[in-house]
């Protein structure tokens, strides 16, 4: 039996229409899953039945976060939150970490997790963060190519699966975490110096990356890697 994903959906606020990057799905196909998109709006008795039906979670790219979430006023950098994906994510990380199961995040899903945690998040890189060197943290399309690259932490489980130090990663976000949360470790690092992959200790799988390897898993065997990592988590 494969073990089933429940994926957090994406939200077009012009067309009022749930949707889904194929790349998310099909990366944890491609890895030996099932992905099911979770519904956007349910009660808390029917996320957690849903829930229940899940083995593993993968917690998507998207809208920025509510600064509220952070104890934060949102800046006029911040872009339209929803509220409804902060609330679904909210019941799906604390069902997650109340049961040991698997949670992948990527982009918005490593904002999220540390936000959740008690971490903060710049609500603006450009307009907020100065780094040490100039890099390209919003790529333009095609996002199947990388644009930086970041520094993995050794002793860490990102270090394990990869055993290398620097890996070239794609690029699409302009929040990204402040002060990392607690209860997070970092596993990699950018150019300029910003936490772009980050995982919990003493959990079986609380995983998140800042890029995107959903975009890039046809090609970056890294990407298939990590996919395969969450999922593999998910069927122990």
């Amino acid at each position: 039996m494969k073990p089933i994903i429940g994926v957090i959906p994406l939200f077009d606020e012009e067309k009022d229409s749930i949707w889904m990057v194929p790349g998310y799905m099909e990366g944890i196909r491609a890895a030996g899953g099932l992905p099911i998109i979770l519904p956007l709006k349910a009660e808390e008795q029917e996320t957690e039945q849903i829930c229940d039906m899940c083995d593993g979670f993968l917690f998507t790219g998207g809208h920025d976060v509510d600064p509220a979430l952070y104890g934060a006023e949102k800046s006029d950098k911040c872009g339209l939150p929803n509220h409804d994906r902060d609330v679904l994510e909210k019941r799906v990380f604390n069902y997650a970490i109340a049961k040991n199961k698997p949670v992948f995040g990527i982009c918005r899903g490593i904002q999220l997790i540390n936000a959740l945690c008690g971490g903060t998040l710049y609500q603006d890189l450009p307009s907020e963060y100065v780094g040490t060197k100039k890099v390209e943290h919003h790529m333009t399309p095609p996002y199947d190519v990388p644009c930086h690259e970041v520094t993995i932490l050794e002793d860490t489980p990102l270090w394990e699966l990869l055993h290398k130090s620097t890996i070239a990663v794609n690029s699409y976000h302009h929040q990204a975490v402040k002060d990392l949360a607690p209860a997070l470790k970092p596993m990699a690092i950018s150019e300029d110096g910003l936490v772009e992959a980050v995982y919990m200790p003493g959990k079986k799988f609380i995983q998140a990356l800042q890029w995107h390897p959903e975009f890039i898993y046809l090609k970056d065997q890294d990407a298939c890697r990590v996919f395969e990592s969450f999922v593999n988590a998910c069927k122990k």
